[in-house]
C-alpha cells in the first residue's frame, strides 16, 4: 500500500538536491513547550538547514487571545509569509529540530488553512538531516519581501461553539492525540489551571504511535497508518476532528490521514487548552 499524497513528505535526499531551488522556501518551525525551557529561535540563530527562515508559531498567531498559537487571520498571514519571502508560487518545505515534526506538521497545516497546498514537510526534521552530515549553517538566509494572498479554508479549522455541538449531533470523531495518560485524567496537564480528562466520546490515538519511534520519528509507512488508525476505532471515510493539548500534536493525523487520502481532516484549534480552562464544558474521564 502506498501513499495517496506522496508529496507531503520530502526525504533528506531530495531536499539536498533542491535546497538551492529559487522556487524552494524552507521553514524551521520548531517549538517548545514552555516546561522545556527551550528557545527554538536561538536554536534557529545557531544552527538551521541551509537557505532556511524561522516560522514562529506564537508570534504568527492570533494575539488578542490568551490562548496559545492560535490560527492568525489571513491578512496577518500574509503579511509575515511576505516579510519571511515567501510567496504563492514557492514549495514550502518545513521541518523542525524534534525529528517528530509535529510543529512542522502545525505549519504545513496552516499553510493549507490558507490555501497553500504548495507545501511538504521534511521527513526526520533537522536531527535526521545533522545524523546524514548534511550542512548547516548560523547564517542568516537573506529574502526579499513577496507578495502572499491567503484563501482561508474554514472546513480544516472547528472552534469550541462547533465542538460543543458535535457532542449531540455526532457528525464528527473526535481524535484526541494527546498521552492515554492525559486523556483518562491519569496524568496532570503540562499547563496550570485545566482540568483533566477528555471531550465527550472522544477517541485517544497518541501521535506517537504514528511515527517510528527509532528512525528519527520519521512517519509510518501507509499500512502501518491504517492498521494505527484502525486499531483506535477511527474510521477514516467518516468526518474526522484532530484535537490535543493545543493544537500542534494533533497535526500529524492529519498529515498522516492526507497521505492516505484523506484531505479534509480538521484541527480544533483551540483544543484542550480551550476546553479544559472553561467551568462550562462536559468532559469524561
Amino acid at each position: 500500500m502506498n501513499y495517496k499524497n506522496p508529496n507531503a513528505l520530502v526525504t533528506t535526499d531530495w531536499l539536498v538536491a533542491n535546497k538551492d531551488d529559487p522556487n524552494i522556501s524552507i521553514v524551521d518551525a520548531s517549538f517548545y513547550l514552555p516546561f522545556a525551557k527551550r528557545n527554538p529561535k536561538n536554536e534557529f540563530l545557531n544552527c538551521h538547514i541551509p537557505n532556511a527562515v524561522f516560522f514562529d508559531i506564537n508570534e504568527i498567531a492570533d494575539q488578542r487571545t490568551d490562548l496559545p498559537h492560535m490560527l492568525p487571520s489571513p491578512k496577518l498571514f500574509s503579511g509575515h509569509m511576505g516579510k519571511l519571502g515567501i510567496s504563492n508560487n514557492h514549495h514550502v518545505i518545513c521541518y523542525d529540530s524534534t525529528g517528530g515534526p509535529m510543529a512542522a506538521m502545525r505549519v504545513w497545516w496552516t499553510f493549507r488553512v490558507f490555501g497553500h497546498d504548495r507545501v511538504s514537510v521534511l521527513n526526520g526534521g533537522l536531527p535526521k538531516w545533522q545524523n546524514e552530515g548534511h550542512i548547516t549553517t548560523k547564517l542568516p538566509t537573506d529574502c526579499s519581501e513577496e507578495t502572499f494572498t491567503a484563501k482561508y479554508k474554514a472546513y480544516l479549522v472547528k472552534n469550541i461553539g462547533e465542538i460543543t455541538n458535535n457532542i449531540e449531533t455526532q457528525k464528527y470523531q473526535v481524535v484526541d492525540a494527546r498521552s492515554a495518560s492525559r486523556f483518562y485524567g491519569k496524568e496532570p496537564e503540562p499547563r496550570k489551571g485545566l482540568r483533566s480528562g477528555h471531550i465527550p466520546d472522544a477517541i485517544n490515538l497518541p501521535f506517537e504511535n504514528l511515527f517510528n519511534i527509532t528512525d528519527f520519528m520519521t512517519m509510518r509507512k501507509a499500512d502501518e497508518i491504517l492498521a494505527i488508525i484502525n486499531k483506535a476505532g477511527i474510521d477514516p471515510q467518516k468526518p474526522i476532528i484532530s484535537s490535543c493539548g493545543s493544537g500542534v500534536t494533533a497535526a500529524p493525523l492529519v498529515m498522516a490521514l492526507y497521505l492516505l487520502g484523506y484531505s479534509d481532516v480538521a484541527i480544533y484549534d483551540g483544543s484542550w487548552t480551550e476546553w479544559a480552562s472553561r467551568p462550562d464544558t462536559p468532559i469524561e474521564i
